[in-house]
């Protein structure tokens, strides 16, 4: 996870990066007090706390260790060809549900030792699972998938979500599979 500036820890970096947010936010607020009040109707709430929420269930399993455990439960299944594929669509299918930046800086640990006690290639994998976890960018869950739902126009939103849920689930079955067999398998 990246160092903040002069060093301290990643809590603190994101703990600076919220406030000057909220500071920016609050200072555009003020130099156009007109526009103020469209642009916070203009904010799709629901996608907000859909991200704030998986952001925080994310941090919660790590802090209470449960990151820690799977990796190490992962690293002890047996064939690590097998515990890659597994790892993929693990990231897949929990990334359709959350943000995937947040899903890919927590299951790299649980990579590590995987890759410390096998022959999988680093780059490989960690491609493998970065892959896996933003191909499902496009479920409605996610963030990505959430922000195109709220922002589209001129289509019957019920039929859309169907067709969105539907191509998901299938990148979801085969997205994984793909990067796996691409990225890891080769120099396995």
């Amino acid at each position: 996870m990246p160092r903040a500036v002069h060093g301290g820890s990643p809590d603190r970096a994101r703990q600076e990066i919220g406030f000057l947010a909220l500071a920016a936010g609050a200072l555009l607020a003020l130099v156009d007090m007109k526009r103020q009040e469209k642009a916070v109707d203009g904010v799709s709430w629901s996608t907000l706390l859909l991200v704030a929420g998986m952001m925080t269930y994310i941090a919660m399993l790590e802090k209470a260790g449960i990151i820690e455990n799977i990796s190490e439960h992962a690293a002890g299944l047996g064939a690590p060809v097998a515990v890659a594929l597994l790892l993929c669509f693990t990231v897949a299918i929990t990334s359709a549900f959350a943000s995937s930046t947040a899903i890919l800086t927590a299951v790299i640990p649980i990579a590590v030792p995987l890759l410390l006690s096998s022959h999988l290639s680093a780059a490989g994998l960690i491609a493998a699972l970065a892959v896996s976890t933003t191909i499902v960018d496009t479920s409605p869950f996610s963030t990505n998938g959430a922000l195109v739902l709220s922002n589209a126009r001129g289509v019957d939103p019920r039929r859309f979500y169907r067709q969105v849920i539907g191509y998901t689930g299938g990148i979801v079955a085969l997205g994984p599979v793909v990067a796996w067999g691409a990225l890891v398998l080769p120099w396995s």
